[in-house]
């Protein structure tokens, strides 16, 4: 069969190493993909959100599933498109539709899905600019920090955390009656701070049936010791050592079969991944947001520790007969480390050039932000590339990333060492 992965980061270069493993696959097309991409697959230089020039694509090169990896493409509705032309209907397509996409898509929409299906999460209120002074009032009886999230897709950014009630107050101003995050923040959830340590679960689900994949946990800000601005991700450890079999036992039981229950009850019939951002907040999970695709760069420590075919889960979720697949796991650490530009996440040159790469042996180069010029690998944004390594221990495993990664070298490359420290 033929594959197109929408999407061009270390998620998608992922998608496609593991795809590629299996004897089921034909093809594979990653649009617009990346220079790691380009060594495994066939690179279509078209954007995800351009539904006609995906149309195109798959017709021409006789595509039989879509795999979308980033959040974009399902949350302005890439599935339903599909669904709606006669040419394309029978394609499979491994994401939701527009109504399950709004469990990422729409804060507001999750809070209250969560609520309606007692999933347990952080007390909330949502507040537009004509509401504002209720918001200020809901402020109040509120204990420092102050949570405020845009309500639709704001690249990652839309979610602020304040100590000062008067900052909050302004910001909360900021984000309804100035669009500080654009439409985005028209409307605000405003919700307690749950103090905990945060992990992320994934779930690849048929609709009915459910996989639950490895845990991981994902390093957000740009500086050690998880201080300085937010990023996209400058790491991730799988599986996540505080989360026992007990703890797991009670996301499954409070989140997962209450979330896969609740869209069914909801009529939306949801096909693919869902992403579970989680608290565990003394031992117990406590929900702090759903996303509707894979997180990166957890998925490449995700899903290199899978050792099924993953072709023949998504064939389970398209045809609905995921119980039927077999599902295995392996014991062994996996630890990833992003290099990113210098600069990120502000200002940033591109059109390094990267070299080193093609020596390293112990790990796996995950390519995110490259591309090719002139015949040499490049950089072509923020996050460059993930390095993977296998180990039985946290520690045996970041030893090889990081010797893997004294290999590599681009102008102005950062990264940061301390990935994991915490949980060793």
């Amino acid at each position: 069969m033929n594959i197109l992965i929408l999407g061009s980061g270390g998620r998608e270069h992922a998608f496609a190493l593991k795809l590629s493993e299996s004897n089921k696959v034909n093809q594979l097309f990653v649009a617009p993909g990346n220079a790691g991409t380009s060594q495994i697959a066939i690179n279509i230089n078209i954007n995800p959100t351009d539904f006609a020039s995906v149309k195109e694509t798959v017709l021409k090169n006789n595509i039989k599933m879509v795999v979308v990896g980033p959040e974009a493409p399902l949350v302005e509705g890439v599935h339903d498109f599909f669904l709606a032309d006669d040419e394309l209907k029978n394609i499979s397509i491994i994401g939701p539709k527009k109504d399950g996409a709004l469990l990422e898509g729409s804060k507001d929409f999750s809070k209250i899905f969560m609520e309606k299906h007692n999933i347990p999460t952080a007390r909330y209120q949502s507040f537009t600019k004509e509401n504002l002074l209720e918001g200020f009032i809901f402020l109040e009886t509120l204990n420092a920090p102050y949570v405020l999230k845009a309500d639709g897709l704001a690249a990652g950014k839309g979610v602020l955390i304040l100590d000062s009630i008067d900052e909050a107050k302004k910001e909360l101003e900021e984000m309804v009656s100035n669009q500080k995050f654009g439409e985005a923040s028209s409307t605000v959830v405003i919700e307690e701070f749950l103090d905990g340590i945060e992990l992320s679960v994934f779930v690849l689900t048929d609709g009915k049936s459910y996989k639950i994949l490895p845990s991981a946990k994902d390093y957000k800000r740009i500086g050690e010791g998880d201080k300085g601005l937010n990023t996209g991700g400058m790491g991730a450890i799988s599986p996540v050592p505080f989360a026992s079999e007990e703890f797991l036992q009670k996301v499954e039981e409070r989140v997962v079969i209450p979330t896969v229950n609740g869209l069914q009850k909801d009529g939306i019939d949801y096909r693919g991944f869902i992403f579970i951002g989680l608290m565990n907040v003394d031992g117990n999970p406590q929900v702090i947001e759903y996303n509707v695709r894979m997180g990166d760069p957890e998925t490449e420590a995700v899903l290199p520790r899978i050792e099924s075919d993953l072709f023949d889960l998504f064939e389970g979720v398209a045809n609905q007969n995921l119980h039927e697949k077999s599902f295995s796991v392996t014991k062994k650490t996996a630890t990833t480390v992003m290099l990113v530009s210098g600069g990120y996440p502000e200002a940033y040159e591109k059109g390094k050039e990267i070299s080193g790469f093609e020596s390293v042996e112990d790990s796996i180069v995950f390519h995110a932000g490259t591309t090719i010029k002139n015949n040499a690998v490049v950089t072509s944004g923020g996050r460059v590339m993930a390095i993977t390594s296998f180990g039985d221990t946290i520690e045996e495993a970041l030893e090889k990333s990081y010797e893997s990664i004294e290999k590599i070298s681009f102008d102005k490359m950062n990264y940061r060492k301390d990935i994991g420290f915490d949980l060793i």
